[in-house]
């Protein structure tokens, strides 16, 4: 295989669910740390960025040259627009297994609240 030198660029692939009582946003993003990550909420605008710090040379013992190399995010930054429906004081995030999961609770007013109602 022929070297080529290009540039890249790639951002990681996005869920976006939604329940009666959450949003929940879930990047892949394998290969980063928790600490890589930065989470950002401005005026309704959730921004999720990453700056990927890669290992030292000295301290890999086999230094490799990549023929093909897809799965790396160097920097990437996305932004989503969230609901005014979301509690904002209570959004939660976990990084596990390569997965940014975001948790965003909806305000309890805005629940959909299923009840039955009393015929009478």
């Amino acid at each position: 295989m022929d070297r080529q030198d290009y540039e890249t660029f790639s951002i990681p692939a996005v869920n976006i669910s939604e329940n009666f009582s959450i949003f929940a946003i879930e990047i892949a993003a394998p290969g980063l740390k928790k600490e890589d990550f930065s989470i950002e909420l401005d005026k309704q605008v959730l921004t999720i960025s990453s700056k990927n710090h890669p290992a030292d040379d000295s301290e890999s013992e086999i230094k490799r040259k990549f023929n093909r190399k897809e799965f790396n995010y160097g920097e990437f930054t996305r932004s989503f627009k969230i609901p005014e429906t979301v509690n904002i004081n209570e959004i939660g995030a976990n990084y596990e297994s390569g997965i940014l999961s975001i948790t965003l609770p909806k305000k309890e007013e805005e629940q959909d609240i299923k009840r039955m109602v009393e015929i009478s």
